[in-house]
């Protein structure tokens, strides 16, 4: 039995991550950010790719993803992916141009932009991935490992003239999305025979700990907490305590490690809040955005997996927990980060998704050249 459970995990495919997936989310080129922020909330996503008439656009990164619907004989080429922390990105503004309060006063009119004139802002946004169904979980995790947080998949049965690569670069006539999420939850739901030696190991084994860690302080406001995402294109940040001796520029990141550790600034957490409320708040702490946005009625509806008195929780770990303890943490808590701390909740590292991959998927490839 045991031996056929080190088989399967191999042999597993990206179609087999996708059961129970659901359609695809996606926004037209022409719809407006708010528009597009909306449907993330709506939706309970973090990420759509943007869909416009075939030949008029030139793809992210060179892509021409199509979707063909055999009925109708309707194209749509998929021209780039945006994130939340693409539309922070574009809030905060110029790297070197706007002040606060032009963040402020601007927020309606770019709010109001076609969400086509934004794809790019972060990393992501710049190159939209596919994965062939047919692709193996271990060159799929590969892709992940790389700091790829999302790819779209075809839907199996419904391709056309399908590559045997990793990648698809053909039509399809629907998609859906795979995440590295998705693939932590199935580990997790996998993680009997070779994987569960592999899960004993420590955080250690991830390279963890780190001389320097990107944060904000609980005096620095969203607005800065926002610049700061936007300038380092960080997804988040934890927020440490203020320095007794006023050293820090709560406007800039600051290296946080051997700070106490008390909250953390997502850019999703922008999702919890309308367009009114967001403008009225840019002036108050991030910490305090984030204690207020925890009881919105937009922040639990996203995540309903979450009890109220737990959306807050800081999720964290030690150097020596186990690794499948951090992928029950990221799964069951919804987070896209474990922070390390010592015993005294001082900040000494963070764990990200493609950790965790990355040091599973070596795991894993170098336990077959061991046979």
């Amino acid at each position: 039995m045991q031996c056929s459970e080190r088989m399967s995990i191999k042999e597993k495919k990206v179609r087999d991550l996708m059961v129970n997936k659901k359609r695809l989310v996606e926004v037209p080129y022409t719809a407006s950010l708010a528009h597009t922020m909306n449907t993330l909330v709506a939706n309970k996503v973090t990420a759509v790719p943007v869909a416009a008439p075939p030949g008029q656009w030139i793809g992210a990164g060179g892509s021409m993803i199509v979707e063909c619907d055999k009925e109708s004989g309707t194209r749509k080429h998929y021209i780039g992916m945006v994130t939340m922390l693409d539309i922070v990105a574009h809030i905060a503004g110029d790297d070197g141009g706007d002040d606060d309060d032009d963040v402020i006063d601007d927020l309606d009119q770019k709010m109001n932009v076609p969400v086509s004139s934004i794809i790019g802002h972060s990393f992501e946004g710049l190159s939209l991935w596919t994965l062939n169904p047919n692709t193996s979980l271990l060159d799929c995790m590969e892709v992940f490992s790389k700091g790829i947080h999302r790819a779209m998949v075809p839907v199996y049965g419904e391709m056309e003239n399908v590559s045997s690569g990793v990648e698809l670069v053909e039509a399809a006539s629907s998609y859906q999305m795979l995440t590295q999420m998705d693939v932590l939850k199935f580990v997790k739901n996998n993680a009997g025979g070779e994987l569960q030696n592999i899960l004993a190991r420590s955080v250690q084994d991830l390279g963890a700990d780190t001389e320097m860690i990107y944060a904000i302080s609980n005096n620095t406001r969203l607005v800065d907490a926002i610049k700061c995402l936007k300038s380092a294109m960080l997804n988040a940040v934890p927020i440490v305590r203020a320095s007794d001796l006023s050293e820090d520029d709560h406007k800039q990141l600051i290296n946080g490690r051997c700070r106490k550790l008390i909250g953390t600034f997502s850019a999703t957490d922008l999702r919890g809040c309308y367009l009114a409320t967001l403008k009225s708040w840019l002036g108050i702490s991030a910490l305090a955005f984030t204690e207020e946005v925890a009881t919105s009625p937009l922040f639990t509806a996203f995540d309903t997996e979450r009890s109220e008195n737990s959306i807050r929780e800081l999720v964290t770990c030690h150097v020596e927990s186990p690794i499948h303890d951090v992928i029950d943490k990221v799964v069951t808590k919804h987070v896209h980060r474990v922070w390390v701390v010592d015993q005294q909740d001082f900040l000494v590292g963070v764990v990200s998704l493609s950790d965790v991959i990355r040091v599973i998927r070596h795991s894993l490839l170098s336990h077959s050249d061991d046979k």
